[in-house]
C-alpha cells in the first residue's frame, strides 16, 4: 500500500506536468495530420498510417518515461526530498517500485488517450482513403478488422517503453538526468540494432574485437524488436495475442524486474542524506 500511494503521488505529479500536456499536444497533432497527408501509396496509405502512428506513439510515450523517471528519482534524490520520504516507514524497495509504478500509469494513461485517437484515426482513414481513390462500398466489418489489427501493437509499444522505463529508474537512482536520457536513448537504439550488428559482424568477419561487443550488445542490452509491430502491421499481418503478444509480455516482465532488482541494489547503497 505504500507503494501504491508513492505510485499515485508519481501519476499524479507525471500528469499534471507541462511536458506530459506538451507531449500529448504534439503527438495528437501528428496523428490527426498524418490522416490527411498523401503517402503515394497507390491505394495503401492506410497501412503507412499505422507504423507512422505506432511509432509516433511510442516515441512520445518513451520521452515521457525518461522524463518522469529523472525528475521522480533523480532530481528527488538530489534535491534531498527524498530524505523527507525515506525518514517516513517507507523503505528503499518501496520507493523505488512505488516510483516506477507511477511511471507506467502516466505512460498508460497516455498510451490510452493517444492509443484511442490513433483508433478513431485508423477508423476515419479506412473511408478517407475511399472516397480519396476510386471510391467504393464501405464495409464495416472491414473498417473494425482494420482498427483491431492495430490493437495488438500498441500492447507491444507499451511493453517497449516499460522496458526502457525499469532501466531509466535503475539509472537514475545513481546518475543525473542528462546522463540518464542519453544512455537510455542509446539503449533505445542499440536495442533494436543488436541483431543486425551481430548478424553483419559474421557476414564480413570481422574482428574479434568487434564480433565480440556485438554480441555483448545483444546479450546484456534488451532485444526492442521484439516489440517493434509497426513495419507487420503496416504489411497486414495479424499479430496473434496469444502466440506472440503474451510471449511478449513474458519477456518484458522478466526484463523489467530484472532492471528494478539491479534498481535495489544501486539504491540500497546511495546515500542521500
Amino acid at each position: 500500500m505504500k507503494a501504491l500511494t508513492i505510485a499515485r503521488a508519481t501519476a499524479t505529479q507525471a500528469i499534471r506536468q507541462p511536458a506530459f500536456i506538451v507531449l500529448l499536444a504534439f503527438a495528437s497533432m501528428i496523428l490527426i495530420t498524418s490522416v490527411f497527408l498523401p503517402y503515394f501509396t497507390f491505394g495503401e496509405d492506410i497501412k503507412m498510417y499505422k507504423d507512422t502512428g505506432l511509432t509516433t506513439i511510442t516515441f512520445f510515450a518513451l520521452l515521457l518515461a525518461l522524463l518522469t523517471s529523472s525528475s521522480a528519482v533523480a532530481e528527488e534524490i538530489e534535491g534531498k526530498t527524498a530524505v523527507t520520504l525515506l525518514s517516513k516507514p517507507v523503505n528503499r524497495r518501496q520507493f523505488i517500485l512505488g516510483k516506477f509504478l507511477g511511471i507506467e500509469l502516466a505512460v498508460l494513461v497516455l498510451f490510452l488517450i493517444l492509443g484511442a485517437l490513433f483508433s478513431a484515426g485508423v477508423w476515419y482513414k479506412y473511408v478517407y482513403d475511399l472516397r480519396e481513390g476510386a471510391g467504393g462500398t464501405v464495409d464495416s466489418a472491414m473498417r473494425i478488422k482494420q482498427v483491431l489489427q492495430v490493437m495488438p501493437g500498441l500492447a507491444l509499444g507499451f511493453f517497449e517503453v516499460t522496458v526502457i522505463a525499469a532501466i531509466s529508474v535503475a539509472i537514475s537512482t545513481r546518475l543525473p538526468m542528462l546522463v540518464n536520457l542519453i544512455t537510455c536513448i542509446s539503449i533505445f537504439f542499440l536495442g533494436h540494432l543488436t541483431e543486425v550488428l551481430v548478424r553483419q559482424a559474421e557476414a564480413i568477419r570481422a574482428n574479434e574485437l568487434v564480433t565480440f561487443m556485438a554480441r555483448l550488445f545483444q546479450w546484456a542490452l534488451p532485444f526492442l524488436e521484439f516489440f517493434n509491430a509497426g513495419p507487420a502491421i503496416s504489411t497486414g499481418v495479424i499479430i496473434p495475442w496469444v502466440g506472440y503478444v503474451l510471449p511478449a509480455l513474458l519477456y518484458c516482465v522478466l526484463y523489467s524486474g530484472a532492471a528494478l532488482l539491479f534498481a535495489f541494489l544501486l539504491f540500497e547503497t546511495r546515500d542521500v542524506a
